[in-house]
């Protein structure tokens, strides 16, 4: 019985795609791959009851989820590596060298680099003297508290990638896009310390979720 509905859930996937689904139903045909012999169908209904949404199913700890019955070690591991896997995906699709000639193409870019990450992560993107990307370093994972680092490992970065200039991006996984008084105090000694060794900081971008807010074009920087 069980590996009739696995089938026609697999061939409504292939014909109709995922969007008609609900996301107990997306959980549970995820589950079909490392629960082989199961219905994976209340062990869905019981994810999201305790996490609240197929988002918070994805986004729990791995050790967490373990402690529901049911949930292995492979299971657990496929669970996390899914935003992670969408995040490469989105950022792969931009292909090698995007332009990034404009702050909404850079604010698009930025989001792609965020995407699954629940922690304050704060990335250089180094560009060439197009304004072509030549690698996006992640340079720290977690608020730095003090602000005179942010230089040091900025400038490093750049000079590294042989940067002509570059643009900052940091997300706030809270869901706000209001730059802090640290985040313009850092952006600002960033800056100055850039501007010493003629690579131009061309904008930084905040990622909440989807969204995003450009230092340049609030004339923050």
């Amino acid at each position: 019985m069980h590996e009739g509905h696995r089938e026609r859930m697999k061939k409504r996937f292939l014909s109709e795609g995922i969007d008609g689904f609900n996301q107990h139903q997306v959980l549970e045909m995820l589950l079909f791959y490392t629960i082989p012999r199961r219905d994976t169908n209340p062990l869905a209904h019981e994810l999201i009851d305790r996490y609240g949404s197929l988002s918070g199913v994805l986004e729990a700890n791995p050790e967490d989820l373990k402690k529901v019955p049911g949930v292995g070690s492979n299971t657990a591991v496929l669970l996390s590596f899914i935003p992670s896997l969408c995040r490469r995906y989105m950022n792969d699709k931009w292909k090698e060298k995007p332009l990034l000639n404009s702050s909404a193409k850079a604010g698009d870019y930025a989001a792609t680099l965020f995407y699954g990450r629940l922690y304050e992560a704060f990335y250089v993107i180094c560009l060439n003297a197009r304004n072509e990307v030549l690698y996006a370093d992640l340079v720290h994972e977690g608020t730095i508290d003090s602000a005179p680092v942010y230089p040091r490992l900025i400038v490093e970065t750049a000079l590294k990638h042989q940067a002509n200039g570059i643009i900052l991006a940091h997300n706030h996984p809270g869901g706000s896009l209001q730059p802090s008084s640290a985040d313009l105090d850092a952006t600002r000694k960033i800056k100055s310390a850039c501007d010493a060794i003629s690579i131009h900081v061309t904008d930084h971008i905040i990622v909440a979720g989807a969204r995003h807010f450009s230092f340049a074009d609030h004339g923050l920087i």
